[in-house]
């Protein structure tokens, strides 16, 4: 940048004569654009500042090269600007040279040098490395590319080449390590995401080299080495050898020197004067002996942080010292600790709830004004203010305070969306074609019209569904703290009508239920309620009045109770935790209604994650029942009778097909009834998971007949994804055992929601 300023007086206001654009070199930019990125302009007052911004102003446009302003100073106080300017080349043309795997088209997707800008060879260069790592992603990982710019004097004008030798597109076929003495390959590779190439990698997008990944790679196993003890390892980047046995094929061999394994020596304290040495080594998890492993021993000062913090010691820090034992070998700690004094809770400050009551924000919270600051149950309070999810993000700090030994506890939040409106058609294997909307409010405001009715974390549901073969209406409200209090109440009208479960009549409820659920202790929470249905069976088949049909309108008056317990980590693509529900349900008697029965059922499954790569997961689900009518004239309806077959159990067979059966084929339903399903899935992308999966199931036609003799089984192969925000299973079903009845062969099912 340079700009001539002979010919003018310091302290004189001199005013803007003619300025005038001369271009050095090609002009192949238009003067306009020059005067448009000015703002000295003629007849103005000359300002130096101005004429400063804008000659940066014409630098920033990136069309030129060089740009210089000179004066010409006259009699009347008058200067004349002489604005030089040299562009920049630009680009007259892109083009690509020995890519015959891969269109043009394709390639100038990636790069940011394009026709008519201007000529910037370091953006050209970034371009080349941008085709060279598009190439390596694809499997290109020998591919290697130049660029060359052919400038025109005259025309101002340059050519862009890019050539490319592509070489062989290449899988990986193995992962092989050199060194590991003590740690087996297996273990290592699965710290990589560099991975050989198999059935589903080109889904994964997985079985090709790639250098940066490849790095990070060789980074996460010096990592994993010193989490084992060998802090001295070695995995030289220039050690790894790329072979090629056959074209397209490539084994990569990873040289580790692993060095000696340290191990823990003696353990001391020092600065603790609040707690004795013998119960701080007892928190510790890592003990003399051991390996020396950083991640365990970080999370060993975590503990003794926390320890300290769940007494009120908020600012005690814990810091660990490595004295290496010459005579032993051993690395010796010491966990030098400095002691803070107590604090205790001021106040709660709540910043940005911008809808949610603070009352519901607290509530959460089991830290209150003037108890012991503990921290442990600042974070519980945490993790209680994130499950209800209500908030995209959850931040919770001591802040200081001017009165000693006091600190408030700042919540802070931000507010996430809790209300969803969802409308649409779906098709499912079961029923068929669909079409539905959905108003659904987690953070639900009964009396609070002025902000939408939002902001007091009570739950709200009206659904409605119409189907070739059900439909129904639903409306649900929830208070999850009434009076306050961890007390749950919540209620439900509905009316459904369906065709799909049966084949004899079309069945239509209609009725509601309230209920009380609170947790009784730990994890295990109890529900009562209180349901009232109306059952009216239309179209029926005179001849299955034999089967048990009951025809007509039947009034169904109904206590139930229930106990849960959850600790599932996820309820959708569940990786770890389980569900126990146990449930008993007693109809007629002292309740009133027209039916006299009760159900007892159990429902359980156990998630296990199996392998970190690709969150391969086993679940096991079992689930067992029985139902029966009691008193002497009562009579169990075909309805309440258990089935099973279908898209929600066995998947190997046709809805509700599994069953005892009269001597026509007919299904007669059962008072009894168990089964087991084993899955084991992983991601292929996530959210998208494979799945296999092992169904077995039985239904015997008395009470309390829990033999499996009858059972019948199936295997089958499915995928979990989402669509429009909602779980859809996709499952392919092949019967093993079966009846002679319901022997019909390989079965396609797809549902929305969980099986769990």
């Amino acid at each position: 940048m340079n700009a001539q300023t002979e010919g003018t007086e310091e302290g004189q206001n001199y005013k803007v004569g003619s300025i005038t654009v001369r271009f050095m070199g090609t002009a192949n930019v238009n003067e306009q654009v020059v005067r448009a990125n000015m703002q000295v302009k003629e007849g103005n007052v000359l300002d130096d500042t101005m004429l400063d911004r804008d000659i940066r102003s014409l630098y920033r446009t990136g069309l030129f090269e060089f740009i210089e302003v000179k004066r010409e100073v006259l009699d009347t106080h008058t200067v004349n600007l002489v604005v030089e300017v040299t562009p920049k080349y630009r680009v007259l043309t892109i083009k690509f040279e020995g890519n015959e795997r891969v269109k043009s088209r394709r390639l100038q997707k990636e790069i940011k040098t394009k026709p008519n800008l201007a000529l910037d060879e370091r953006q050209v260069k970034e371009d080349a490395e941008k085709i060279r790592e598009y190439y390596q992603k694809t499997g290109y990982n020998q591919v290697t590319v130049n660029y060359s710019v052919d400038r025109n004097r005259e025309t101002g004008f340059g050519t862009v080449l890019f050539k490319i030798h592509e070489g062989a597109r290449v899988k990986i076929s193995d992962v092989r390590f050199v060194g590991n003495d003590h740690i087996k390959a297996r273990k290592l590779r699965k710290q990589m995401e560099t991975k050989r190439w198999w059935m589903f990698s080109w889904l994964l997008g997985t079985g090709r080299l790639k250098d940066d990944q490849f790095e990070d790679d060789l980074e996460k196993l010096r990592d994993f080495y010193r989490d084992e003890g060998y802090l001295d390892v070695e995995i030289p980047a220039d050690k790894v050898i790329y072979d090629y046995p056959k074209p397209g094929k490539l084994i990569i061999t990873i040289q580790v020197t692993e060095g000696r394994q340290y191990k823990i020596g003696d353990i001391t304290f020092s600065g603790n004067k609040l707690h004795p040495t013998a119960l701080l080594r007892f928190m510790l998890r890592q003990q003399p002996g051991m390996v020396f492993s950083p991640s365990k021993l970080d999370k060993d000062i975590e503990g003794l942080e926390d320890f300290y913090g769940k007494d009120g010691y908020l600012d005690t820090s814990v810091r660990l010292i490595r004295k290496p034992n010459v005579a032993t070998g051993n690395i010796d700690i010491e966990y030098k600790i400095d002691e803070s004094e107590q604090f205790f809770v001021e106040s709660i400050k709540i910043e940005g709830n911008t809808k949610t009551k603070s009352i519901v924000i607290l509530r959460e919270l089991v830290l209150g004004p003037g108890e012991v600051f503990n921290t442990v149950r600042m974070k519980i309070s945490k993790v209680r203010l994130e499950n209800t999810r209500f908030f995209e993000d959850v931040n919770l700090t001591p802040e200081s305070t001017n009165i000693p030994g006091r600190r408030n506890l700042k919540v802070a939040l931000k507010e996430g969306r809790t209300g969803n409106l969802t409308f649409g058609a779906g098709f499912s294997s079961l029923e068929k074609g669909v079409i539905f909307a959905e108003l659904t409010q987690s953070n639900f405001d009964l009396f609070n019209r002025r902000s939408f009715f939002q902001g007091d974390g009570q739950k709200f549901r009206l659904r409605l569904q119409y189907g070739s073969r059900s439909s129904e209406a639903i409306v649900s409200f929830e208070e999850p703290y009434l009076f306050e209090k961890e007390l749950t109440l919540g209620f439900s009208l509905f009316r459904t009508t369906s065709n799909y479960d049966n084949q004899f009549y079309d069945e239509i409820r209609t009725g509601g239920e309230v209920y009380i659920r609170k947790r009784l202790f730990e994890l295990v929470e109890g529900r009562i309620s209180y349901s009232y249905q109306v059952v009216n069976i239309e179209n029926l088949d005179p001849a299955a009045l034999t089967l048990g049909y009951l025809p007509g309108t039947q009034h169904v008056s109904m206590v139930g109770f229930q106990l849960l317990r959850e600790t599932r980590d996820k309820i959708v693509n569940t990786t770890s935790g389980n569900r126990m529900e146990l449930t008993t349900e007693v109809a007629g008697g002292p309740f009133g209604g027209d039916l006299d029965f009760y159900r007892l059922e159990f429902r359980g499954s156990q998630f296990f994650p199996i392998f970190e790569a690709q969150t391969q997961v086993l679940a096991i689900v079992g689930r067992a029942g029985v139902v029966d009518s009691y008193g002497q004239t009562s009579r169990l309806p075909y309805y309440e009778r258990w089935f099973l077959g279908g898209p929600n159990n066995l998947r190997g067979f046709e809805n509700r097909d599994v069953g005892p059966k009269d001597s026509n084929g007919y299904n007669l339903g059962g008072k009894t009834y168990g089964m087991l399903t084993l899955e084991y899935s992983l991601d292929i992308v996530s959210p998208v998971r494979f799945a296999v999966f092992y169904d077995a199931g039985f239904v015997n036609i008395d009470p309390y007949d829990f033999s499996p003799a009858g059972y019948n089984d199936d295997f089958g192969v499915g995928l979990r994804l989402f669509v429009a925000g909602a779980p859809l299973s996709l499952d392919f079903g092949i019967p093993l055992t079966s009846d002679r009845y319901n022997k019909k062969g390989n079965q396609f099912n797809f549902s929305f929601g969980t099986r769990f």
